[in-house]
């Protein structure tokens, strides 16, 4: 990319960033089509790389694997595992209490568009590994494995004794198992603490190979398991401030204004 070129980036970004916070995404989309269009794929790319995050889980809140986006193809790694936090902002709260899982399944639907969205191996598993550094990428993801708890055990007990790099095979067709196998290739911390995040009595996944959970969901166990709505609500304190941008070990607060 030219000189001139990259001289037009901060332009573009501000032009995609003000789209967005006006909730004109379909304009933001166009915009970046154009960028692609006049500077190829990088150009597009950098402006991802350069809107804040909270920009960026504002535009693909919008898009999920139903319908394409460039963002969602082009999201660099890191900007798009900074950007996962603050997609708890854009959750209201009465649906927070009254429909936990239809949040999960809509973020569950966000991370497989944006995993899935090419076939470059590489790449999926650079988004899973930096998506999954993070304390709130593990709850992320944790929040995903509270739909399907039996099937992520029955994973959890196959990678154990077999290892991630092979044929997981399980009883379960659930489409969020081949994401935690996928998970569990890319990086093997970002794995076991997105697992002890919706199970936290237990510290390493050695510990979880012969736990069985009952059959129906609301008969009394000992066994300790985050709920649903538990993890939304966590994720929701751990989405860092805007005015002071933390990075991973930084302060976090509750975040309820956190566009203002």
């Amino acid at each position: 990319m030219s000189d001139d070129n990259k001289s037009n980036l901060p332009a573009l970004t501000k032009q995609v960033g003000d789209l967005v916070l006006a909730g004109s995404l379909q304009h933001a989309e166009e915009a970046l089509s154009q960028a692609a269009d006049e500077h190829g794929d990088y150009a597009v790319a950098e402006v991802l790389s350069t809107l804040p995050p909270q920009v960026t889980a504002l535009h693909l809140a919008g898009f999920d694997g139903a319908k394409t986006s460039l963002a969602t193809l082009l999201v660099p790694p890191k900007a798009w595992a900074e950007s996962l936090a603050y997609l708890a902002a854009t959750w209201p709260d009465d649906m927070i209490e009254d429909d936990p899982e239809r949040i999960a399944e809509n973020l569950f639907n966000h991370i497989h568009g944006v995993v899935y969205a090419t076939d470059d191996e590489d790449r999926r598993h650079e988004l899973l590994a930096e998506a999954s550094a993070t304390d709130y990428g593990a709850t992320a993801f944790a929040i995903v494995w509270s739909l399907a708890p039996r099937e992520i055990l029955e994973v959890a007990g196959e990678i154990n004794v077999r290892g991630p790099h092979i044929n997981v095979h399980t009883t379960s067709d659930s489409d969020i198992v081949p994401l935690a196998v996928d998970l569990a290739k890319a990086s093997e911390d970002g794995w076991q603490r997105s697992l002890l995040e919706l199970f936290p009595d237990y510290r390493n996944t050695a510990d979880l190979a012969d736990v069985e959970l009952p059959d129906d969901p609301d008969e009394e166990t000992d066994f300790q398991q985050r709920g649903t709505r538990e993890l939304l609500y966590r994720l929701r304190k751990q989405v860092p401030s805007v005015r002071s941008m933390p990075r991973r070990s930084g302060r976090r607060s509750i975040g309820t204004d956190i566009f203002s």
